[in-house]
This record gives C-alpha cells, structure tokens and sequence, in this order.
C-alpha cells in the first residue's frame, strides 16, 4: 500500500516544478546577488523575480515582501521589530492564547523586556473576534498580531475586520497576520487589508524549507533583529538562500494560479474524510468548526476521547498513514496542545487529539483509505483500553 501522508499542516512535499527550478539554480546561479560582476547580477535577478511572484501571490508590491528563513523568524521579526520601534511610547501587545509558538515565545520575550502583553481567550470554535481585541486595546498599545488561520484547528480568525475595528479606535497601532496557514488556501491581497504585517512560509505550499517572507507596509518602521549586512533592506542581513528563494517564487505563483478551485477541492475531502471516519467511530469529535465559513479547507482537527493521540499517530504510522497531534513546533512537548485547551476541552478529549491536514496533492483514495484504517486503529485500541 502506498504511504498516505496527512500532515501538510507541518510541511508540504515539493512538487515538480518548484524542484526543478532549485535544481537548476544549485547548479547554475551560485553567484552571491550582493556582487557586482555577471554571476552575482544573474543571482540577484533570479531573486528579484522570485520577490515579484511571491508579492504577486499576496497582492503586493514586490519591494515591500522581505524574505526570511521561514515563517517563524518573519513572525519574530514583525513583532519583535515592531515593537521596538514603539517601545518609548507604546509598550502594550495584543495577541491570542491559540497562537503559534513563535509568536507566544516572541511575546514571552517582550515581556521579559518590560512589555505588557494581553493573550486574548477564543471562542468555543478557537475564534476571537473584533470586539474581543477592542475590549483590550490600550492608548499604549503597539502591536495586535493574530493569526489568519490557526494550525491545529483549521480555525480562520476575522483578521480583516479586526484590522478595520483597530485602526478605526487607534490608527497608530500596528496590525502583524501570521499567515503562514493561510497562503494557498485563501484569497489574500493586503491592498485590501488594512493590516502591516503579513508572515507566510514556503514549505506550506510545496515550496522548500528554510525560506519565508514578511510583507511590511509601505511606511512602518521596524527595527532589525540582527547586525549585518545591507540585505533585505537591512532588516534581514545574510547572503540569500537563492535556490530557497526561487523555489518559494515558483511555489507562491503555482499556489495563487488555481487557488479557487484547490480550496474547493480541499474542503471537500476534509469533509469527505471527517465523513468516513464518523461512519467508523460515532464517538469521535470534531474539534475544527462545522461551519465552512469559520474554516480553511485543508485542516481537520478529530478527537478520539480515551484513546491517546501519540499512540494513535504510531500505530497509524505503522500502516503508512502519515498524521500529527498538532503543531509540528510542539509535537515533543508534554501536556495537551494550548490550542485545545484553550477551547475548554476535556482532558480526554484533548489528549485523544489528531490534526489530519491535506494539500492539494491529496487524493479521493488518499482520504478515504485514511479514514478506514483511522477507524480500525480507534476501534482497536478503544477495545484494549477497555480490557
């Protein structure tokens, strides 16, 4: 039986094309773009180019998107760089309690400079709305930064109306999306956005590891995490990871190419997966909202109550059925996730987690062959447990 992979939430194979762009660049544009001669103008063309498909992809402009090593050094640099540039006058954040570690560690450090910071609770669906952020925004305050799209659940947090409620009561308080779930499963375009600050990653969208980019409006200062160089408008100094770059450009412009019809199609088998594991075990929970308004199409977040999601995630393994208990970043940490217990779950009920997440490489059979062996190993193991 081939290996069914449901992990896409934690990293995307790459396909084809982004790989054959990479592989040409390793061998033939190995010039550093910081030189003057030809090989250094040829690498830094490539990378202009791909800075151009990737602000394409998100709506922007291309000197406005920065690239990064991934998502997580660009949710760092926006929040840490951002409120640094305020610190003098604004030393308030505003962040979710669901957000990705990258962001919670980064406003862990904020605090410890001094920062207050307000971790806002979610909804029974993981949501927070526009009115929750209002009710703690501060005269002081310097930064919101949620995410679009929550890794675990699927959940997609109103971000533009938040923004909109935001800068409407504090024009001056700065707005930072993590997007990194939400590139290649929802429409974005920032010119429409009234936000700062958008985060994405390439290897959530078949592009490579090791690269992300921060889109920053035109007109917000932040301030660099790091000495260096002039790269990256100084705000992120470094030789760049060209072959990465290109890869991410060639990914970006083949995610925003058939964006409507992938998100559709994901949607579908997510529900056509949930459905055939409900058909096998009636006791399972969904914890990804219902309501395909509230979420993106690629996740789905099932709870097994009494059975233990890592034990789950190996014996499904063992057949070749590749799942998560959740975020990738936290997967070796004890205790429930912090998303899920966020929502108030049960200790059994978060404790029999699993995040079962597809691309738009995921098949009809690839759902369905991974809902039945889902329930055969539910099934079992609930026997066992029950003795």
């Amino acid at each position: 039986m081939a290996d069914v992979y449901l992990d896409n939430a934690a990293t995307t194979p790459l396909v084809p094309s982004v790989l054959q762009c990479m592989t040409d660049a390793l061998a033939r544009v190995y010039g550093n773009p910081s030189s003057v001669h030809r090989k250094g103008l040829e690498a830094e063309r490539a990378v202009s180019g791909a800075r151009r498909q990737v602000a394409q992809a998100l709506g922007a402009e291309p000197g406005d998107v920065i690239f990064t090593s991934g998502g997580t050094e660009a949710n760092g640099l926006a929040i840490l760089g951002a409120a640094r540039a305020r610190q003098r006058r604004r030393r308030h954040i505003i962040t979710g309690k669901t957000e990705h570690s990258s962001v919670l560690n980064a406003c862990r450090l904020l605090e410890e400079e001094g920062f207050a910071v307000t971790y806002v609770p979610v909804d029974k669906n993981g949501r927070i709305t526009a009115a929750d952020v209002l009710a703690h925004l501060r005269d002081d305050t310097a930064l919101v930064s949620l995410m679009w799209v929550n890794n675990e659940l699927g959940t997609v947090h109103p971000v533009a109306d938040i923004a909109a409620a935001v800068k409407a009561r504090s024009p001056e308080t700065l707005v930072h999306v993590d997007g990194v779930q939400a590139l290649g499963k929802l429409p974005i375009n920032v010119k429409e956005l009234p936000i700062d600050l958008l985060s994405v990653s390439a290897h959530k969208i078949h592009g490579p590891k090791g690269v992300g980019a921060l889109w920053i409006r035109p007109g917000v200062r932040i301030v660099s995490l790091l000495g260096g160089g002039t790269q990256e408008r100084g705000l992120r100094p470094g030789t760049e990871n060209v072959p990465g770059i290109i890869g991410f450009g060639a990914a970006a412009e083949a995610a925003a190419a058939d964006l409507p019809q992938a998100a559709a199609r994901m949607a579908r088998l997510r529900e056509r997966l949930w459905e055939g594991i409900q058909a096998r075990v009636p006791w399972a929970v969904r914890n990804t909202p219902a309501d395909p308004d509230l979420c993106a199409p690629h996740i789905l977040n099932v709870s097994f109550p009494g059975l233990k999601g890592e034990v789950l995630v190996h014996s499904l393994a063992e057949a070749g059925i590749y799942v998560s208990t959740g975020s990738a970043c936290s997967s070796r940490r004890t205790g429930h996730s912090h998303v899920l217990t966020a929502l108030g779950l049960a200790d059994d009920v978060a404790g029999g987690a699993l995040r079962l997440s597809l691309s738009r490489l995921t098949t009809e059979e690839d759902v369905d062959t991974a809902a039945a062996h889902i329930g055969t190993v539910a099934v079992e193991l609930a026997e066992l447990v029950r003795g």
